[in-house]
């Protein structure tokens, strides 16, 4: 799903982005803050100023952190 996520046009990610929108805003899992925040690194991506990583860097720095 990152992979496609991460090569899908955006028109299909603002389709299931429009799909979850409420589930992600409205089940109880994110406060609007944290949605607010979902939503500002999502633009920073799309104008690519947001810092991204592959899986492993992510991986590299979660082994790291939990040292």
């Amino acid at each position: 799903m990152h992979d496609y996520i991460d090569t899908a046009e955006d028109k299909k990610l603002k389709a299931i982005y429009t799909l979850l929108e409420d589930d992600i805003a409205y089940n109880g899992h994110m406060t609007e803050e944290q949605l607010a925040e979902v939503k500002r690194r999502l633009a920073d991506h799309k104008n690519g100023i947001g810092k991204t990583y592959t899986w492993e860097e992510a991986n590299a720095i979660l082994d790291e952190t939990i040292k």
